[in-house]
């Protein structure tokens, strides 16, 4: 599928290409940093992470008034907070082929203008029933929740803040996914058999840890990955945003990659 128009400053096929993979630019959501520039400038005072970790959260919820969801006896505003950005990357980290899946993939397609290329199935086409189904859990998922997509925004320009901080001359990173079939990406070019150009789902769960790839497939995808296209960082977690697997959520497009098998 042709990309759509995006919220960035670089164009949806540009992001997607193997040339920006390999000479990346910052990435940057339009208007997210001066919307919430007070947030990023407290931020620059902080020395450690875990200051850093703690400023997001207590602003995410006075941002997008998560702290008065939690006030709420009834069970609607109960819900409601359970709705929130860390619901969707529980989900996420459940299954990525959830309602909350649909939704973190429609993020991608929304802000950076690269559409999913598998959701509990492959989609083929913006006018296939693949596509349709997607798109109806990704409203169905956004609708139960305060502006989530701006809320996804704000926790992606937070991780590209803080890989930036932590190491502002680092470009790319090496991971790994464990496969065990290419039903979710596409094989562009294969040379041989252990080198090929794959077209990725939009947003996929890769890890640092080659062994740990192996976990989840009988064949391992190594990947150098531009920092603009990490979504979420799972090193993170250990911070308090949430309890769970470390992994890194990655926006695809076209990957020159290296095949593992046993």
């Amino acid at each position: 599928m042709r990309p759509l128009t995006n919220m960035c400053d670089l164009p949806p096929w540009e992001i997607a290409s193997r040339v920006f993979n390999e000479c990346p630019r910052p990435l940057h959501i339009q208007g997210v940093r001066s919307t919430h520039r007070h947030f990023f400038k407290l931020l620059d005072r902080l020395e450690t992470w875990d200051e850093r970790a703690r400023s997001y959260q207590d602003y995410m919820e006075v941002a997008f008034h998560l702290h008065q969801w939690r006030r709420q006896k009834d069970p609607s505003g109960q819900l409601s907070l359970k709705n929130s950005y860390l619901r969707f990357l529980r989900g996420w980290l459940y299954d990525a082929n959830s309602v909350e899946g649909a939704v973190m993939k429609g993020w991608v397609e929304s802000r950076l203008g690269i559409p999913p290329t598998f959701h509990g199935k492959r989609i083929q086409s913006r006018e296939s029933d693949a596509y349709l189904d997607y798109m109806r859990e990704r409203l169905n998922g956004a609708a139960r929740t305060n502006a989530i997509l701006s809320q996804l925004d704000l926790l992606y320009e937070f991780v590209q803040y803080e890989l930036a901080r932590r190491n502002p001359e680092r470009r790319h990173m090496t991971l790994y996914r464990g496969v065990y079939d290419f039903a979710e990406h596409e094989i562009v070019e294969q040379p041989d058999n252990t080198h090929a150009v794959v077209r990725l789902n939009n947003l996929n769960s890769f890890t640092r840890d080659f062994e740990r790839a192996w976990e989840f497939g009988t064949l391992v995808i190594e990947a150098r990955v531009p920092v603009p296209k990490i979504f979420f960082d799972g090193a993170f977690l250990h911070a308090g945003i949430l309890q769970g697997e470390e992994e890194v959520l990655v926006i695809g497009g076209e990957y020159d990659v290296t095949l593992r098998s046993y």
